[in-house]
């Protein structure tokens, strides 16, 4: 009767510390009303039954109907606790993200693209106030999800990331250009882009230095990430007879300069990564820069549960009375 219950009035509890007087009074009126007699046998006297013993209960019952009012009055009470959120100034991201060949490089576990994937799943699900787009390039760039609300579908976009879906190449300038092209139009508190890239750019048509301009124009801020070890990694070569790649160890070149630059130029940062430690440390640290504010709403439903005690407490008394009245009337 008393699970998830609380207590609008508890104070009332403090009721509880006249149940021991009312013993001692009772205990003391007993042996008042009791007369005692001597004699040398009882012998005489025929056998009275068990009911006189178990007069005492009357009074128990009155003592427990007590404590049932008592706890009546301390009202308890079920809490029933609601809560709704609404984003008060939300942020727009677009994860640009490097699929060429030389992301399938070891010196991240497994390869750089399946550590990356992780990683950003763990970003968006701590990000569940925003709007989310994912943008993928190589030789070129393309949408692979508009920015939504809507975690499983960009989830699920980001499962399906794999190279070979476009012609191999860097071009950076070409994914940041499609990035700034998802959120030129949004009216977001803050639009920001996490560029990532592992090597030198060398492919599309659009410069990184315009890109990184439109960015500006359009007030995003951009984060990038250079990823890869320094000196060597065991990276894809050339291709086997059978089509799948063959490896061996190469120079990382990573353009950190560029990444530096257009970082600098947008408001944002630039971080590298040697290993799967570092790159879930950076959107830890992505994550905790771009706050998004929410407003939580609490509604608070509150159901009385005093009326089983106050009926528990009727009928107590009422047996008591009948008791009373019937059973025990000639030893009242």
């Amino acid at each position: 009767m008393l699970k998830n219950i609380s207590f609008a009035n508890p104070d009332f509890f403090w009721l509880f510390l006249l149940l021991p007087l009312a013993i001692v009074w009772y205990i003391f009126k007993q042996k008042e009303q009791i007369a005692s007699l001597r004699i040398s046998s009882i012998k005489g006297f025929s056998h009275t039954g068990i009911l006189p013993k178990l007069k005492p209960g009357l009074f128990l019952l009155r003592l427990l109907a007590l404590g049932a009012i008592i706890v009546a009055m301390a009202r308890p009470q079920t809490e029933d606790i609601s809560t709704r959120t609404k984003t008060t100034k939300g942020i727009d991201i677009v994860m640009a993200i490097d699929v060429s060949s030389s992301m399938l490089a070891r010196d991240l576990k497994p390869n750089r693209l399946a550590a990356l994937k992780e990683v950003a799943a763990n970003f968006i699900e701590k990000r569940p106030n925003d709007r989310i787009g994912l943008v993928v390039y190589a030789g070129e760039g393309y949408t692979k999800t508009p920015i939504t609300t809507d975690k499983s579908i960009v989830l699920n976009a980001l499962a399906e990331i794999t190279y070979g879906q476009l012609e191999d190449g860097t071009a950076i300038g070409m994914g940041l250009a499609t990035s700034v092209n998802r959120l030129k139009e949004s009216t977001a508190k803050s639009k920001i882009i996490i560029l990532l890239t592992d090597g030198v750019n060398n492919s599309g048509f659009i410069e990184p230095q315009t890109a990184s301009n439109l960015a500006i124009e359009f007030g995003i801020k951009t984060y990038t990430i250079g990823l890869g070890t320094n000196g060597n990694a065991l990276s894809p070569i050339a291709y086997n007879a059978d089509g799948s790649f063959r490896y061996g160890m190469r120079q990382v070149e990573i353009d950190e300069e560029l990444l530096k630059d257009i970082a600098k130029a947008t408001g944002g940062r630039y971080f590298r990564a040697t290993d799967n430690e570092s790159l879930e440390e950076i959107y830890d640290e992505i994550n905790k820069l771009e706050k998004t504010e929410v407003e939580e709403f609490k509604y608070y439903r509150y159901e009385e549960k005093f009326r089983p005690w106050i009926l528990l407490a009727g009928a107590l008394l009422i047996l008591e009375w009948i008791l009373r009245n019937t059973l025990f009337r000639s030893f009242v």
